[in-house]
Formats: C-alpha cells, structure tokens, sequence
C-alpha cells in the first residue's frame, strides 16, 4: 500500500508518500501561511507525487470520541468539526487540509490519526483535575496529551535501536521543538504527559509559556481588566522562550547566553529546570525508568540541551556520552557505556507512525 501522509501545519502543508517497506518516496512541502493553503495549487502538487492506494491525515485533536485511527467518513468528519473548540489553533488547519485532499482524491480511502489517541488511555490519576465532577462530565474536561503520534513512534523505534521489545520498557520520550511534551511510556502505553487539556500545559516552549499559575491569569483579567483574548494570544504567541530572551530560537539563545546575555542565560535556566524536572516525573508515574529518548528539533539538533538535561538527572541513572553526544546519524544511542538508563536520539517521523495506522484501518 502507498500512503500520502498529509500534515497540516501553522504555515505549510507537509504531503508525504511512504512505500510498503516505509520507504519514503515523494516528500512535498506547500506554502500555507498562517493555515492557509492555495488549493488550486494542490491537484498538480498531489499528482506529481504519483498515484497513492490511501491516504492519513495527521488530526490534532480526537476528543473523547475518538481514541483510536479512524477510516474517514462524512459522519466522522461532522464530529471532527464539532471539536473545533478544543484545538481552535490546529483543528481548523487540519480540517481544511483533509477537505482539500479529499477533493483531490475523491475515491481514495482516508483515514484520521490523531495526536491525542496514543495519551487517551492514561489512567485516571494522570487524566483527571481536580475539578467538579459536573464540570468534567459536561465539558469533557481532562487531561488530553498531544504529539502522540511522535511520542508513539520514537518509544517504538528506541525500543527496536535497543533490541528490546517496548512492552518491556520504562520509557521518557521527549519531544522538543517550537511545541515540545515528554511522555511516560510503559509497556507500549503513554501512562502520563506533560500536555494537557491543551496544548499550553507542561514545558517552557518556543512561544507558549507552558504552566503557569491559573490564579495568575484570573488576576490578570479581574485587576488588570485583560481580555481572555490577549491572555490567549500573550500565553500562546509572546511567552515561553520568546518571552524570557526575545527570540524564539533556541540555538541563538544558546549563543547569547554563551556571550553573557543575561535574559538569554534565564531563558535557559528556565527552559532546562521545567524539562529536568518534567522527565522526573515521568520516571515516577512509571516507578522507575530504562530509557531516555529525545526527538523534534531541539531534541534532534541540541548536543547542549540533551547534555546538559541529562546533568541534572543522574540520581535516576542518566549520563551522555559526551562524544556520542556531539555527533553522529539520527537514529542513535548517546548514553555512557555503564549507565542504567539507556539515552538515544530518534528522529522525528510522524510520517511513518500515520503509515502504520492507516494501514493498521485498512487492514493491509
């Protein structure tokens, strides 16, 4: 089976053909800013890429509704956009994306994969708040988890690069990049995340702030007079990294912390605290852990930020190989001959995740 894997993202369209064996064949990225796609463009775009027995949609959000990959339908894709409210940055994106596709590709089988799913079996303890149960009931209030489809490939392939099945594995996988989350992974299963209801909760991220205090924005709208909008668009868009040392890009934080910028050098220590912290937590939702797995961008490309991580955590085992570290293919281990915990970097492909669910649907 030859699949298009479609990815909507903030400003492109990633269009994606994987082969039986995984091989990827045609890789295509076409120019939508700010979410919007030029669908004329797209029916040449998706022929050149070839001929395709079916086709996988990455969909941020899956709800309650759906906690597996589903083959698309107009009843699936009506529900679809009844969870709008619960991704109004992403769920739009996607949607719009799935329908130019499909009017490409009319007779072609879809399906939707979802980046919530792989989280939507956590248990109770790590799913629930701590609110009323009616509010939790009417509104479907939890915690949801997000980058499940990365988190969902890189514990599997890690497991394979150790030779290991995951079943048998306690595994942190961290998923750095603009958006970034670690998951507990335990025996194959996301057991606890770092996102929640959505996307904000957990790390401090390229532009988002991560956690913060919920009594620090009430304030800020009862005494300050913010509207929820500006609170919205300053938590999402002018926070995190962006917020501490006025750039989003890490790489040049490094660098100006490296020449004595002092915002720079808080917008790591920052950055690095929540990130060391968060991956202890994970190791205790599982009692314990045999593997850390680092991938998205940051995760792939920082040689600094995985050693320096990894620094703060030997009490649970964890030490880099300082030349493995700096160098070498994707795909590889980068822990001290020794160390307890196994450390690798796994590249990020969502792309083949989405291939194995869709045909995991379709049943080939």
């Amino acid at each position: 089976m030859r699949i298009l894997v479609v990815n909507a993202g903030s400003s492109s369209l990633k269009l994606r053909v994987i082969e039986p064996d995984d091989r990827l064949s045609g890789s295509l990225d076409l120019p939508a800013p700010r979410g919007v796609l030029d669908r004329a463009a797209l029916p040449d775009a998706i022929r050149g890429l070839g001929a395709v027995d079916a086709v996988g949609h990455r969909i941020v959000h899956g709800g309650t509704a759906f906690s597996q990959p589903v083959r698309l339908t107009p009843e699936v894709v009506g529900r679809l956009e009844a969870l709008t409210d619960l991704a109004p940055l992403h769920q739009p994106k996607s949607l719009a994306a799935l329908a130019a596709v499909t009017a490409t590709l009319p007779e072609v089988p879809a399906v939707a994969c979802f980046d919530t799913a792989f989280h939507a079996a956590m248990p109770a303890a790590a799913a629930t708040y701590a609110l009323p149960p009616e509010w939790r009931r009417r509104w479907e209030l939890r915690r949801y988890g997000f980058h499940g489809l990365s988190h969902a490939y890189a514990s599997r392939r890690a497991a394979g690069l150790l030779g290991r099945s995951v079943e048998q594995l306690r595994i942190v996988t961290c998923h750095l990049g603009a958006g970034a989350s670690l998951t507990a992974v335990l025996g194959g299963r996301s057991v606890d995340t770092t996102m929640g209801f959505t996307p904000l909760e957990g790390l401090v991220m390229a532009t988002r702030s991560g956690s913060v205090d919920p009594g620090l924005v009430l304030w800020l709208e009862e005494h300050v007079g913010m509207p929820p909008a500006e609170l919205a668009a300053t938590l999402e868009h002018r926070s995190g990294l962006a917020g501490l040392a006025g750039t989003p890009d890490l790489q040049a934080i490094l660098a100006g912390e490296a020449a004595g910028d002092g915002d720079a050098g808080l917008a790591v220590a920052v950055y690095l605290h929540r990130l060391r912290g968060a991956i202890a937590a994970m190791a205790a939702a599982m009692d314990g852990l045999d593997a850390l797995v680092f991938t998205g961008g940051v995760g792939e490309n920082s040689a600094p930020i995985r050693s320096r991580a990894a620094a703060g955590l030997g009490f649970l085992g964890v030490a880099v190989d300082a030349a493995a570290n700096e160098g070498g293919r994707v795909d590889r281990e980068i822990g001290a001959s020794g160390a307890a915990v196994r450390t690798l970097v796994v590249a990020a492909r969502e792309d083949l995740q989405i291939a194995r669910e869709v045909r995991a649907v379709l049943g080939t």
